[in-house]
């Protein structure tokens, strides 16, 4: 039995990285999927006759901004026309500007906050009324190990991740009562098209550090997402997860 048969996910910024890695194994789980992305138009159209072919769910790309309020209640209000409703929203949508404090402008900030932080609230905001609706659901935000210990340069990101997490909590105590979840994925160090450019001294650098010795990989935190977007997961809500290899502990 496929873990999310007959369900219907919203993935952001699904394009590559550990966004892609989630759509490939909740359609893999037998889930439908509507991801959004920014600007990369070809990976989309890839990506959605891939996994509508390989795995027999529908699947459709939506180009979106999540950090813009009107953006994202479009792409919610598109998907439930095409779709008919959803069951998992999945905010993945992220970026990075990184610089020392002394050095950080306002934009590197606002930029930062808009796309990881509000972005959250948006598309959250956005699929309340559809939860309602299907009277239940589950809300899974994309934090990091950064929002909860901190990294020096990246006071940006790691402000918008602790933002995530407050906020989950807050909306789990909201929407419990209407059997809405809503969880906290916070990875470490997962091996992606960025870390990749990194090279292999700072990769070692970042594993010697990590108790298994290793990166992880976007299926690691997909396969939380499963767990999470499933009804194996029922009783949980408000919860933060930690897909690190141990480097949070």
């Amino acid at each position: 039995m496929k873990q999310l048969e007959n369900k219907t996910a919203i993935i952001t910024g699904a394009s590559r990285g550990i966004g892609k890695g989630i759509a490939e194994t909740f359609a893999e789980q037998g889930c439908n999927i509507a991801f959004s992305y920014a600007s990369s138009v070809d990976k989309a159209n890839a990506l959605e006759k891939e996994l509508s072919s390989k795995y027999g769910v529908k699947v459709k790309g939506f180009q979106s901004n999540a950090a813009d309020f009107e953006s994202s209640q479009k792409f919610v209000d598109d998907v439930i026309a095409e779709f008919d409703g959803f069951d998992i929203l999945i905010n993945n949508a992220g970026i990075t500007r990184d610089n020392l404090l002394m050095r950080m402008n306002e934009q590197q900030w606002d930029e930062v906050m808009e796309v990881n932080l509000k972005s959250v609230f948006n598309l959250t905001k956005a699929s309340v009324r559809n939860f309602l609706k299907q009277k239940g659901g589950s809300i899974i935000n994309m934090s990091s190990v950064v929002g909860v210990m901190g990294n020096a340069g990246q006071s940006n990101y790691a402000a918008s991740k602790a933002g995530i997490i407050g906020f989950s909590k807050s909306i789990a105590k909201e929407l419990g009562s209407r059997n809405v979840r809503c969880n906290v994925i916070t990875p470490g160090f997962i091996e992606t098209e960025m870390t990749a450019e990194l090279g292999e001294d700072a990769l070692k650098k970042w594993t010697d550090g990590i108790p298994l010795k290793r990166g992880g990989k976007p299926e690691d935190v997909a396969n939380a997402c499963v767990f999470l977007g499933s009804d194996q997961s029922a009783y949980i809500s408000g919860q933060v997860l930690s897909v690190c290899g141990g480097m949070l502990m």
